[in-house]
């Protein structure tokens, strides 16, 4: 009788832990299939990103779509918007910025419709919106991607974007790096958006007041046949801004390199 209770006690203790053991297979299968969902998934978002991109790229630079990218043409466009060309003007920047137009190219155009200052304004406007929908874009489709991707050595340097990002930003946006290569590139790593928003509106600032400016007050001359307008103090000054504003990358890098 005991030893027949033995073996059937043993029997039972051998099928609890095989039968733990099973589960505690099921439970690393579902651990590992979560974390294969999620890698596909940011596989999926990256492409899709990739693929917004190129076809962007290749719809401004190689249809016909580049030539309404001039001053005329879009001139046009705005004046039958009326009193809402200044709303359609940031819309397009805004979407403009998004498809890899070249910023300088609508920031002209917007300080040769608007002027210097209002055109400043606008393009400001315009830049910030488009900035911060390239930089969601790239933190919904790209980020879990890129968080994947990001070994050892690289996570301290994403960790410390998100301790400096506005330090991080603001210096990127002062030494003139690419605007919308940055936008969605952002996005990819761990910094907050309000470091990345202020950063960037603040980094802009300078840069575009002179380019506007410069472009702005040219254009008013010109248009007004006044030739010797060319040699008033203000075209001077938007002239000498202009050839500064070549300047700032390096004395910015020589300021944080004394730093």
């Amino acid at each position: 009788m005991h030893g027949g209770s033995r073996v059937h006690l043993r029997g039972r203790h051998q099928g609890k832990r095989l039968s733990s053991g099973s589960k505690g297979s099921r439970v690393k299968e579902a651990g590992q299939k979560p974390k294969s969902q999620g890698r596909n998934r940011g596989i999926a978002q990256a492409a899709i990103l990739v693929a917004f991109i190129a076809v962007a790229i290749y719809v401004v630079r190689f249809t016909p779509v580049k030539d309404y990218l001039t001053a005329d043409t879009l001139g046009r466009l705005l004046a039958r918007a009326g009193i809402w060309a200044p709303v359609a003007f940031i819309l397009v920047y805004a979407v403009g910025v998004c498809l890899f137009v070249p910023g300088t190219l609508i920031t002209a155009i917007g300080a040769a419709i608007f002027g210097p200052y209002w055109g400043f304004l606008y393009v400001w406007v315009g830049a910030m919106i488009g900035a911060s929908t390239a930089f969601f874009a790239g933190r919904s489709l790209g980020r879990e991607f890129a968080a994947s991707l990001v070994g050892d050595r690289l996570r301290k340097y994403d960790d410390a974007i998100e301790r400096n990002g506005f330090a991080t930003v603001l210096y990127l946006r002062l030494v003139y790096f690419p605007f919308t290569p940055m936008n969605f590139g952002m996005g990819l790593t761990k910094v907050r958006f309000r470091d990345y928003f202020f950063g960037t509106g603040l980094g802009i600032i300078v840069g575009t007041f002179i380019f506007t400016f410069f472009v702005g007050t040219v254009k008013q001359v010109w248009v007004s046949g006044d030739w010797g307008g060319f040699l008033s103090f203000k075209v001077f000054f938007s002239v000498a801004l202009f050839v500064f504003s070549f300047f700032i990358p390096k004395l910015i890098k020589r300021l944080r390199a004394q730093a």
